[in-house]
């Protein structure tokens, strides 16, 4: 059996991509030293799969900042207002990426939104009437060539037509059927300019065929295929899936005329049924997803082995890889120093994936494979019994019942009660939660780590960067603050460092989007709160201003969304613990003077099941719960708000307002508050607070662009239901473009406030 991976992580063992990217922005480097790097880590990148025996390569799996984005520009859907600038072709790219606000120009970025059940975030492709798709860039063309002169034959990796045609957004009165045609044609050119080449594979990214299909979903598949293929000529075409199974379409797939399938073993849910049961077509090749791409769990060779010896009779041959790209795990354990050996020998990130790979080929390919030293161990690892169980923590939440999810009084009367104790003005401005992490701020908390400042000269430095955030939000006039979350590191990673259960790596760094990189915590054991988390800062806050100060806390469902999760227990298990822990935090924030409380749910849907008939019962029916237990016992005169961002919200917003909170904030900005209508059309009961401009683009919104925004929204949500704010935390920002923004936001509240007065 050959080996192969989907695709590997392009941001650098230790982000180098991520630093050279963002000191190119600020113009300290010229485009060739960006180049430069980002050529360095793509050789490194074959050059560790290659030492490692894989032996089908991908390339073109290197993006500066998103794949989706490429295939866009590869393919000539580039809105004109990004062209029109005159800028270089990388910054007219880096325009649809971030925005662009300058002396040529100012534009907003594209759309972003979750790939699919991950925390990694596409640009999306924007379609309009007039658009012409056609091959008209070179970069997988040049990324093939440049691995052909280092020495490796790579397949080239391409989002598939059907899913790009699917992840668009068109802006005229044209659908995805209505540009089939030339979207064939130009993969087929694709296709055509790699024989020519020598590329031997190439592979068509179909992650959308794990959703649901309709029978029109099938038709736009099978007919571009069928356009694309017979342009092939001596390039196999490898039509990979992933994030689950294909049981909607997988006798159409069999029977194109493409050379190899990829499926998915670890997420696809009948993906072995569906070999199994129905066979796998003869002179095909079966990449089987067995290794998991999504979490660093160290692979169960015993499971592993069952699944291929039970569908090796049914294809010809068999290519162990991934289940999907390496790109949503850390890039390699060799950086992580700190790790006991008890611990790190049950991780692999994406090179120690890549040994197993190997290990599982050699296994699966031994006379006697359960003898194997590689089989016998891991079974040991498997079956090792790990520390950090909590009974009195289990059996708490074992013992919930449906009574301990509902809040009273209902949300009406609540209502009431807060605007009566707030007495808030029409149109309430607020902020998300997070201001800048300047380089002081970083600086200051790695010297703290280190040891360089003492615990007393760190708490000092946390004062006064909250005093100053205070005083800087009521001169800019906003009427509920945040204290800004200089404490912080990272809104997941500062909880679980608060928490037992949880342990934290150094350089496990994964790419969000662009060049945001994040580093998820691991939960090890049972979860519980060993102390406050965030009372001290929230209190000290809120002592001074008579303005409400919002509490700030991380959900359970996204605490654990964006944490590498266990695997041997259940999700729902683990988000109860959870949300145990941030209940009691939730309860000493109200017992100690704090009135209006933020819970974020910025994961919600991020892993809701990529099939609407898995929704409820593997999801929904209990990451609402988990939540509403969160803030079930607080008093009504409290505001509980929560926040979201970044995904299709449209079909489980009667589940978003089941959550029961009293403000939700939304992501909006980007996607031209598309929501709105949702929103009213389902009655929308809970205040909430759209984004009114994108903190993910340096540029900076004018007043009256706020209040363009400010006045959609009005024709759509009560004027005494609306609330004003940033679409998400300003983190990311710097101070020179966060103050202008949020004082051109008060102001266009202000002027709106006094139109509808």
């Amino acid at each position: 059996m050959k080996t192969s991976i989907i695709g590997y992580p392009r941001i650098g063992g230790l982000r180098e991509l991520k630093f050279a990217s963002e000191k190119y922005f600020r113009r300290e480097i010229t485009q060739e030293e960006l180049e430069s790097e980002a050529r360095k880590i793509r050789l490194y990148n074959l050059n560790i799969q290659k030492d490692s025996g894989i032996d089908l390569i991908p390339s073109n799996d290197f993006s500066y900042y998103d794949g989706v984005l490429d295939t866009a520009f590869l393919f000539g859907a580039v809105p004109a207002r990004y062209t029109e600038l005159g800028l270089s072709e990388l910054d007219t790219y880096f325009a649809a990426a971030r925005g662009y606000q300058g002396e040529k120009g100012d534009v907003k970025a594209l759309a972003m939104k979750k790939w699919y059940n991950t925390n990694y975030h596409y640009m999306v492709p924007e379609i309009d009437d007039d658009t012409q798709i056609r091959l008209s860039g070179s970069k997988p063309f040049d990324l093939f060539t440049e691995a052909l002169e280092n020495g490796v034959k790579t397949r080239p990796v391409i989002v598939g037509a059907y899913t790009f045609l699917k992840l668009a957004r068109y802006k005229g009165e044209k659908k995805a059927a209505d540009f089939a045609a030339q979207t064939a044609k130009a993969y087929a050119d694709l296709l055509d300019r790699f024989a020519g080449l020598g590329a031997e594979w190439v592979q068509f990214d179909e992650p959308s065929l794990v959703k649901d299909m309709t029978a029109e979903d099938i038709k736009l598949f099978v007919s571009l295929y069928e356009k694309i293929l017979p342009g092939k000529k001596s390039v196999k075409v490898l039509l990979q899936t992933y994030f689950g199974d294909v049981r909607d379409c997988y006798k159409e797939i069999c029977a194109l005329d493409v050379d190899g399938i990829g499926l998915d073993f670890t997420e696809g849910r009948k993906t072995f049924d569906l070999v199994f049961n129905n066979g796998f077509p003869k002179g095909k090749v079966l990449f089987a997803g067995v290794v998991n791409g999504k979490n660093i769990w160290r692979n169960d060779y015993a499971k592993t082995c069952l699944t291929i010896e039970g569908i090796k009779d049914k294809a010809s041959e068999i290519v162990i890889s991934t289940s999907c790209s390496l790109l949503h795990v850390p890039c390699t354990l060799r950086n992580e120093t700190k790790l006991p050996d008890n611990i790190r020998k049950h991780f692999a990130y994406a090179e120690e994936k890549l040994t197993e790979l190997a290990e599982i080929r050699k296994i699966v390919e031994s006379e006697h494979p359960r003898e194997t030293s590689e089989y016998q161990r891991s079974v040991s690892l498997h079956t090792e019994v790990r520390s950090g169980t909590n009974e009195a923590v289990r059996e708490k939440v074992a013992k919930l019942t449906d009574k301990d999810l509902v809040r009273l009084p209902e949300f009406a009367e609540r209502e009431r009660i807060q605007k009566e104790r707030f007495g808030l003005p029409l149109f309430p401005t607020t902020t998300i939660g997070s201001f800048p992490q300047t380089a002081e701020v970083k600086k200051t908390r790695k010297a703290f780590r280190s040891g360089e400042i003492s615990a007393e000269e760190y708490d000092r430095f946390i004062e006064k960067k909250i005093a100053d955030c205070v005083a800087l939000q009521e001169k800019i006039g906003l009427d509920v603050l945040v204290h800004g979350e200089f404490e912080r590191n990272d809104m997941v990673e500062y909880f679980g460092e608060c928490l037992d259960g949880y342990i934290f790596t150094e350089k496990a760094w994964v790419q969000s989007y662009g060049t945001r990189c994040v580093k998820p915590p691991v939960i090890w054991g049972d979860i519980s709160r060993a102390k406050p988390m965030t009372v001290r800062w929230a209190k000290y806050a809120q002592s001074l201003t008579k303005k409400p100060m919002k509490g700030m806390l991380t959900g359970p469902v996204t605490i654990l969304n964006w944490s590498f999760p266990r695997e041997d227990i259940s999700l729902k298990e683990s988000a109860f613990q959870i949300a145990l822990a941030i209940r009691e935090e939730v309860l000493d924030l109200e017992a100690n003077g704090i009135s209006v409380i933020q819970v974020d749910e910025a994961a919600l849907r991020e892993k809701l099941p990529l099939r609407r008939s898995d929704w409820r019962e593997d999801y929904l029916d209990w990451a609402i719960p988990a939540f509403r237990y969160v803030h079930s016992g607080v008093r009504p005169e409290t505001q509980i708000h929560t926040h979201m961002c970044y995904s299709e919200f449209a079909d489980i917003i009667r589940d978003i307002d089941d959550m029961d909170a009293d403000v939700i904030t939304f992501e909006a900005s980007r996607s031209d508050l598309a929501i709105l209508d949702v929103l009213r059309e389902n009655n929308f009961r809970t205040e909430v607070g759209p984004g009114v401009y994108d903190i993910h683009s340096p540029r900076i919104p004018s007043k009256d662009e706020i209040k363009t925004a400010i006045g959609k929204m009005l024709g759509r949500i009560p004027a005494s239901k609306l609330w004003v704010n940033p679409d998400c935390g300003l983190k990311t920002r710097g101070i020179e473009e966060t103050v202008p923004s949020l004082e051109n936001l008060v102001a266009a509240a202000r002027e709106a406030r006094n139109e509808n007065s």
